[in-house]
């Protein structure tokens, strides 16, 4: 598992399903391990921890209210849940009159808006996916559709300073920005950076650039705006997502998996892996 400077991603925890939307919270990195309801915690030393179990299998999410309530999207059952102080899991929205389609990835910015995408229409003939949206909740509570069109979305990210939303288009070989307004609305949609690749999760860092994980290609890239490739990161195997993490936020994490096509997502086979390197710089931003 070499990057393309020669430095060697250290394994940090294995025996995973499908890793995905890793965050860096309370000094673990945290997941959602697919295929099982899951939510796993990784401390420093890979120890593996299920600190939830949720009525979900696949495609579920995970983000956290400024407050520090979590928040999980059950992605099929198109719901957001909320954890309350006593453990139990209730609605905080209700996505399923926007869509019948699974919705997917979350990120929640400094102003307690949350953005959720996903929620794919039928597909047109030939294809697998149709087109995916994005959805706003505000700290109100009220929901509305603030994109649409999306080819296949998948991981976002929200600036330090609350003004650009930046999403993976897997299907479209892109990151996508939108500058968002005071009341969370989404304008001036523009490609950030067009790939030779499959972006999938995604974080950002304090020198304004985005980590992309592309399961195809098996590798994660950080890339600046305009789509200038400054470094590469192989491995073995599909890589799902990555996030930011560690004391000083340095510390890259991959989340990791042999691809076997979405009829095997849920299996007993557990190939999933968690690896780190240290990043040339920290985190910013949300998720984080």
């Amino acid at each position: 598992m070499q990057t393309s400077s020669g430095i060697k991603a250290r394994l940090v925890t294995e025996g995973l399903a499908f890793g995905e939307s890793p965050r860096w919270h309370d000094g673990r990195l945290w997941l959602c391990n697919w295929g099982t309801g899951e939510i796993v915690a990784i401390d420093a030393d890979g120890k593996c921890e299920i600190v939830l179990t949720v009525p979900a299998v696949l495609p579920y999410s995970i983000a956290w209210l400024p407050d520090g309530r979590l928040l999980v999207v059950s992605g099929r059952e198109g719901l957001l849940l909320r954890q309350q102080a006593d453990g139990r899991l209730v609605t905080h929205a209700d996505l399923r009159g926007l869509s019948k389609s699974p919705w997917n990835e979350i990120v929640v910015d400094g102003r307690g808006n949350i953005y959720v995408n996903g929620g794919r229409p039928a597909p047109a003939v030939g294809q697998q996916f149709g087109p995916g949206t994005i959805v706003l909740i505000t700290p109100d509570g009220a929901v509305r559709q603030v994109a649409e069109d999306i080819a296949f979305a998948n991981g976002m990210a929200v600036t330090l300073d609350n003004k650009t939303l930046i999403i993976a288009e897997s299907h479209a070989n892109r990151l996508t920005a939108f500058d968002i307004a005071g009341d969370g609305t989404l304008s001036n949609r523009r490609v950030w950076a067009d790939l030779d690749g499959y972006p999938d999760g995604i974080c950002l860092d304090a020198e304004g650039a985005v980590w992309y994980a592309d399961v195809p290609n098996k590798q994660c890239a950080r890339v600046r705006e305009g789509g200038e490739v400054l470094q590469t990161v192989t491995v073995d195997r599909g890589c799902f997502a990555c996030m930011l993490g560690g004391v000083d936020r340095k510390t890259l994490f991959i989340a990791a998996a042999e691809w076997r096509g979405f009829e095997h997502m849920v299996s007993d086979i557990r190939t999933g892996q968690v690896l780190s390197i240290e990043a040339p710089a920290p985190g910013v931003g949300w998720p984080g």
